[in-house]
């Protein structure tokens, strides 16, 4: 069976996260995606370190972690887009390409010629997105948008740690680029949705996608509270906003995370925890009076939870269907049996690591499943390769476009 994305060539023009992130789902599912990075430099991720990954000889290689996590199954071309002869090269490809994706700033590609309005006369069904930090409008569209500044503007951080009066309190951004890989996530499902489109009438279109907006886009309860009842919500560390309990508990060896949704769910709590009685207290029967009594239950459930381990606490509540988990670092995540059962650590041969292990895609489809056929490419690894197969050039040309460094 064809990877159902295997008829789709994406000409990746974007660099750092949530573009290449973006292009390399399309990949994943069978796209022939072509990255496009400034020659001898690259990337800007192929220099986010150290660290640096170890070769096979255990020497420091030049490749780094940030850029091999976003670009597997692609192509990497060389080209100097600033040079007339680079933007020359750009049009002939995209007359054999589907969709191009690029986060330049605002109006950078329309200089060069290369704009959705240029190329969309070469290719009329060109599917083109662009992703920036603030989008192609309004009075921010010339800013440049880093993950952590929008994290701070969308609201994120404002509900991100732990209150101001406790100690170590205050905004905290999320421990991963949450807001450019929102952003990835949304570029990928509108090429998809305008592929579709396509597909059904032969119109091609143009997408905008801006950081800021996806970010707010992952506060949809927080931003309806404020939006319909007036609230501000804010931080609260580990607790949850809208159940009781459902926060961390410390444990004899380590903490836990306990999410009670349900009136039943907590009476199993209590019957796992040994104290039935605390499950059918009138002043902790339904989740709205375990919220008026936090004050009196937390302390309760703190003095159970640290009279055993953690694992003992996840056995035990799991078999009763009480939603738990241990807080892991991520070498325990890999230790997981059921992680190591569904498959989210892979590997690919790689030119200078060797085997380079990877976090494999999390989808599961039963007929067409995400497919691993290229490592991240080194720099330029198929200038030449892509340029003779999509922009007619050939030895002479090749060599010239190299002397000029256009290539």
């Amino acid at each position: 069976m064809k990877a159902p994305l295997s008829h789709i060539r994406v000409l990746d023009l974007s660099r750092q996260l949530a573009g290449p992130w973006s292009a390399q789902m399309l990949a994943d599912f069978g796209a022939d995606v072509i990255k496009v990075e400034r020659p001898k430099v690259g990337d800007d991720m192929r220099h986010y370190g150290p660290p640096f990954v170890k070769g096979p000889d255990g020497k420091e290689t030049q490749e780094c972690p940030f850029f091999l996590a976003a670009n597997r199954n692609k192509r990497s071309v060389t080209i100097d887009i600033g040079s007339k002869e680079g933007q020359d090269l750009i049009r002939r490809m995209v007359a054999h390409c589907d969709v191009v994706i690029e986060n330049y700033k605002v109006g950078t590609l329309q200089r060069y010629g290369l704009g959705y309005d240029d190329l969309k006369k070469i290719k009329p069904d060109l599917v083109y997105c662009s992703v920036t930090g603030y989008g192609q409008d309004g009075p921010y569209k010339d800013r440049a948008g880093y993950d952590s500044v929008l994290q701070a503007m969308s609201g994120i951080m404002s509900i991100t740690g732990e209150p101001d009066d406790v100690p170590g309190g205050g905004p905290q951004k999320t421990g991963m680029p949450v807001s450019d890989f929102s952003a990835g996530l949304y570029a990928t499902v509108s090429m998809l949705a305008a592929l579709m489109h396509r597909e059904r009438t032969g119109e091609g279109q143009y997408i905008d996608i801006a950081l800021l907006d996806t970010s707010m886009s992952l506060l949809p309860v927080e931003i309806l509270r404020h939006l319909q009842l007036g609230e501000t919500p804010k931080r609260l560390g580990l607790k949850s906003r809208n159940m009781v309990p459902a926060q961390a508990f410390q444990c004899a060896d380590g903490q836990l995370v306990l999410a009670v949704g349900t009136d039943d769910q907590f009476r199993k709590l209590m019957q796992g925890l040994g104290r039935p009685e605390i499950g059918t207290d009138p002043r902790f029967e339904t989740n709205r009076l375990r919220k008026q009594n936090r004050d009196a239950l937390i302390p309760l459930l703190e003095e159970l939870f640290k009279q055993q381990s953690v694992a003992h606490w996840v056995d035990t509540l799991s078999a009763r269907a009480v939603p738990c988990g241990s807080v892991n670092d991520i070498s325990q995540v890999f230790k997981d049996p059921h992680v190591q059962h569904r498959r989210m650590r892979m590997e690919m041969d790689h030119p200078t690591i060797g085997k380079v292990a990877l976090l494999g895609n999390p989808a599961k489809l039963s007929v067409t499943p995400p497919s691993y056929r290229r490592a991240p490419p080194l720099l330029g690894q198929h200038t030449r390769e892509v340029l003779r197969e999509f922009a007619g050039a050939d030895d002479a040309l090749l060599a010239k476009l190299a002397d000029q460094e256009v290539i």
